[in-house]
């Protein structure tokens, strides 16, 4: 079993494309966002931008004790009477969380700014100040310089969602799963936004 991270600015695609690859592949998908909240993995809420600050030390441990029980019940240890019938499917870990975790790979999700300021606002729920920091953010490649930074370049996939339909994205998603498609950053460049 391995764990995979999908990351990406809030917007380009990840809780789309990871539920498509749930229903197509069977992958093991964690919403890491919804953990998170409902399991109170969080140290405080940020009000300003209506969010929570997750408590990456606890997500880590919710993450490893949830991968040691489907271990154990795959090796006849858990609760399937030892038939060793357990859950030994990698793990795809949804969230822009997900690259500052353990991760085998980390695929990150892009979309050009102005288009992801287009697809936040259609969905709703951020304040114009959010859907303009998440921009910036997505110009300035944080979550990919970061993502480089902590597992190096051999281990990320940079896939750009622009005009793109979910499907065309999962299929690639796929493909780097699958070990068909190489580690590749530095494809995308959206500089010019700001």
């Amino acid at each position: 079993m391995r764990r995979i991270a999908l990351t990406g600015t809030p917007g380009t695609g990840k809780t789309t494309v990871s539920d498509l690859l749930d229903d197509r592949t069977g992958i093991d998908v964690v919403h890491l966002n919804d953990v998170v909240r409902e399991e109170s993995l969080f140290e405080e809420r940020d009000v300003e931008r209506d969010s929570l600050v997750a408590d990456l030390d606890a997500v880590e441990a919710w993450l490893r004790e949830r991968e040691r029980n489907r271990e154990d019940a795959s090796s006849g240890g858990g609760s399937d009477g030892g038939t060793g019938s357990g859950d030994d499917r990698d793990v795809l870990v949804d969230s822009h969380l997900s690259h500052l975790l353990d991760a085998a790979q980390v695929i990150v999700l892009r979309c050009h700014p102005e288009a992801l300021k287009a697809r936040l606002r259609e969905r709703g729920g951020e304040s114009e100040a959010s859907i303009a920091e998440n921009a910036e953010s997505e110009a300035l490649d944080v979550i990919l310089a970061e993502a480089v930074e902590r597992r190096g370049e051999g281990s990320v996939w940079e896939i750009d969602t622009t005009d793109r339909t979910p499907e065309a994205v999962a299929d690639d998603v796929a493909a780097a799963i699958a070990g068909e498609l190489e580690p590749r950053v530095g494809i995308v460049d959206f500089v010019e936004y700001l």
